[in-house]
């Protein structure tokens, strides 16, 4: 993990990366590819983007080649794509693509190439099993109360690692955390939206030997993220309510005089409140514990690059794939703005009602 390439986030694509970083997750769950290789196939991408400056359309073959190379070195081999399936992908004819054996072959090099020839790179997915394996134990407390199914929690916990995970790859800044580090946050903020106490135990200290303080403004990411996602099924479900509601129950075109009386009718079909809604402001729980103290002051330098990145600095020749495409060599591209991280989420509260399903 010491030994991990530099990621300066100074791709020209950046902004197209989170596109790229859905199709590998979308292709990889389609063949049913363990985590590992698509964990693996987004950060060989993430590097690749990294040092070239790359055509939109030639995107697709690198996203692809990355996720068959990932999966070569992650899956058996009966579990690797072929290329007829690859090719049958709704990307792929959409962008008019088409991949040969030849121009495969001459992408899966230049990849190798500029990994030089190593693909043993650890990412959050190689570190979650090791974690998870005592992430709940039989003395955890759940909302204060003694679990009652501790294979539930366990299965539970499981779920919502693997959706952090997944949280970790949307977003290129995760990037400036160890891999380890995004593991452990990910199990931490899983045992935050469980309600398990205490928070972090010692059991998981020494196992990551990383401290609390330490994983704050990881966890922090990963709960904005889980918030947006909140409110986004919430808006979605609201629409469809709505809709529903507007189809079944719509009354006929009413006249002058019911229209007057409707004008004095309070509207009884209203859209249903979220029940997952986060609590921001410790007030409005007295009694709830500090998950983060209020008073924590984040020093992590984090490198962040702007989305549309101007760069005076020409390619020095080009590399020519099967495609009959064309990949600029490396930029030399200007050095990210240090920026230090601005804490504006405060989790010092605890979620309300994510954990319906669990019995005290």
């Amino acid at each position: 993990e010491l030994k991990l390439p530099s990621y300066k986030g100074q791709s020209p694509q950046l902004h197209l990366r989170r596109y790229f970083a859905d199709l590998i997750a979308i292709v990889s769950n389609r063949f049913r590819l363990c985590p590992a290789a698509r964990h693996l196939a987004v950060y060989l991408l993430d590097l690749f983007m990294d040092r070239y400056d790359i055509s939109t359309q030639q995107l697709h073959v690198v996203a692809l080649s990355c996720l068959l190379l990932a999966s070569k070195f992650e899956e058996k081999e009966d579990s690797v794509p072929k290329l007829e399936q690859l090719n049958s992908l709704g990307c792929m004819t959409n962008m008019n693509l088409v991949l040969t054996k030849q121009s495969l072959l001459h992408m899966e090099l230049l990849l190798l190439e500029t990994f030089q020839w190593n693909l043993c790179l650890p990412t959050a997915a190689h570190f979650i099993d090791y974690y998870l394996s005592i992430a709940v134990h039989e003395t955890d407390l759940h909302d204060g109360w003694p679990m009652v199914c501790l294979e539930k929690t366990k299965l539970y916990m499981a779920k919502y690692a693997d959706y952090f995970l997944e949280v970790s790859l949307q977003d290129h800044e995760f990037l400036n955390y160890a891999p380890s580090l995004v593991a452990t946050a990910c199990v931490a903020s899983s045992r935050i939206i469980l309600r398990l106490s205490p928070t972090w135990p010692t059991r998981l200290h020494h196992l990551t030997a990383y401290s609390w303080d330490f994983l704050v403004p990881c966890i922090e990411r990963l709960l904005i993220a889980h918030d947006n996602d909140v409110k986004e099924a919430n808006k979605q479900k609201g629409q469809q309510t709505q809709s529903a509601q507007h189809a079944v129950f719509q009354p006929p075109a009413p006249n002058a005089q019911q229209a007057n009386a409707q004008q004095h009718v309070p509207q009884y079909l209203q859209a249903p409140q979220s029940s997952l809604q986060y609590h921001h402001s410790a007030s409005q729980q007295p009694s709830c514990q500090q998950i983060l103290s209020s008073t924590h002051t984040a020093s992590y330098p984090l490198q962040t690059c702007p989305a549309a990145l101007h760069t005076s600095a020409q390619a020095r020749g080009h590399v020519q794939s099967g495609a009959a495409m064309a990949l600029a060599v490396p930029l030399e591209v200007k050095p990210c703005i240090s920026v230090s991280y601005n804490r504006t989420y405060q989790v010092n509260g605890r979620y309300s009602c994510i954990t319906p399903c669990f019995e005290r």
